[in-house]
């Protein structure tokens, strides 16, 4: 808003024009000057402590984007029109997993489990689960169906939980129960971290091929406050979960054949080590090899295929640098390298970071041109990336897709249908469903 200025000669507090009113003593202006002024400053008051609204940038209905670039050359590469259809109705959807009818379970992270049921969101959560608070972006993260779920209904899913009394330290916790129509049943936690976290962390888990599960939990920037508390040297520490892949059975028990089983210091359940803050971890849908993107610090998100026994080297390494700037230090790694001896490089890197979330596959017949590509969540970045692979499986060229609707996208799934969803991480959030337009429609719109 532009406010008008006026002449005058010198200004005097009005105590009868509150708040903070200005009485203008001038030649030019009367009392109808001052009332005007009251009125705005009174509105202005108002207006600063009204609560803001939830921001929501997306469209009502749908919105037809194309997916078609420019090569380094200047030259078009042709790619498919696609249509984004948003349903509304969530608060920070954290995670899917699509049901054997093709309906849907979402978290939020508030605590919530909510089902999409033949594209409608029904209003009510599922019942049953425990108290789950909202706080240093923790909350209710990750939810996967066991591989036999048509036979036990077991809905499994990752939160954090605090320690009595103490708001500021929660656990990592792996959870199970029965679904049953509108309700969980027979919720147990089945793996609880034995340290406590402040600050951020994800909990991010998948089935793999052998029926295991494999959970990467992250760890936080420095917190110099307590101590008792993870920080990002635990990622380094073979006594601490914090920082590493694990390798669970499917009753959260350790798996007998785990690499560092039976080594003097190291928890029989990690499978990997050196992680900073995984937010998707998924199969390869060829190889069945494990596939985790992890958020680095200032530039150096990574994608890397999971090994067992191997480290991925955060803190000691990582192709970002610390948020004061410095290469080294604070939050940043300790050296200022990108490799060192017994450390993996990733597979691929962001810098400057879009700060990933969810990652998928693409294999559907829906976009013939996406087949073999591999999509990634952006939530710094507020996109869809397609990470676009050669025959040989490498990675040559990253297409950000949906930067127009300005989201945070925190997950990415294909449907049994062949399409992709998404969920974006706002406090007015929502399913997106990634739809192809055929020719005919989009000569027609």
């Amino acid at each position: 808003m532009r406010i008008l200025s006026f002449p005058v000669q010198r200004y005097k507090r009005n105590p009868y024009c509150a708040p903070g009113g200005y009485f203008m003593r001038s030649t030019t202006m009367g009392f109808a000057a001052l009332a005007v002024t009251c009125v705005l400053f009174a509105a202005l008051i108002i207006a600063q402590q009204a609560p803001m609204p939830a921001r929501d940038t997306l469209p009502d209905g749908p919105r037809i984007f194309d997916s078609s670039r420019r090569g380094p050359s200047g030259r078009p590469i042709p790619g498919p029109q696609f249509r984004m259809v948003p349903m509304k109705g969530l608060s920070h959807p954290y995670a899917l997993a699509f049901l054997p009818d093709g309906n849907m379970l979402i978290t939020e992270r508030p605590g919530r489990i909510r089902i999409v049921r033949n594209g409608v969101l029904d209003p009510v959560p599922i019942a049953g689960l425990p108290a789950i608070p909202n706080r240093n972006l923790q909350g209710l993260n990750d939810i996967a169906l066991h591989p036999r779920f048509a036979e036990n209904k077991w809905v499994y899913f990752t939160y954090y939980r605090e320690k009595a009394g103490d708001k500021d330290a929660a656990a990592a916790v792996l959870a199970r129960g029965r679904l049953d129509g509108q309700a969980m049943t027979e919720i147990r936690d089945i793996f609880v971290t034995d340290t406590m976290v402040a600050g951020a962390s994800a909990a991010r888990f998948v089935f793999g091929r052998d029926g295991k599960i494999y959970l990467a939990i992250g760890v936080p920037l420095p917190y110099s406050g307590r101590a008792g508390l993870a920080t990002m040297s635990d990622a380094q520490d073979p006594a601490s979960d914090f920082g590493k892949i694990l390798r669970l059975n499917d009753d959260g028990s350790v798996q007998s054949d785990n690499p560092f089983i039976g080594r003097a210091g190291y928890k029989p359940e990690l499978y990997a080590l050196g992680i900073r803050n995984a937010m998707a971890i998924i199969v390869h849908p060829e190889t069945g090899e494990i596939w985790e993107n992890e958020n680095g610090p200032q530039g150096g998100d990574e994608i890397n295929i999971i090994r067992a026994g191997h480290n991925y080297g955060w803190p000691t390494i990582s192709f970002g640098r610390s948020y004061t700037g410095d290469l080294t230090g604070e939050s940043g790694p300790v050296l200022d390298q990108f490799t060192a001896p017994g450390m993996e490089p990733p597979w691929l890197f962001w810098s400057p970071s879009i700060g990933l979330s969810g990652m998928v596959f693409y294999t559907g017949d829906q976009f013939p041109e996406w087949k073999g590509s591999i999509f990634v969540g952006g939530l710094v970045g507020e996109q869809l990336q397609r990470v676009v692979l050669n025959a040989k499986g490498l990675p040559i060229r990253r297409d950000s897709l949906l930067v127009e609707l300005k989201q945070r996208i925190r997950e990415v799934r294909q449907g049994p249908d062949g399409l992709l969803y998404l969920l974006t991480d706002e406090d007015a959030g929502a399913l997106l469903r990634i739809e192809p337009v055929r020719a005919a429609t989009a000569a027609g719109r």
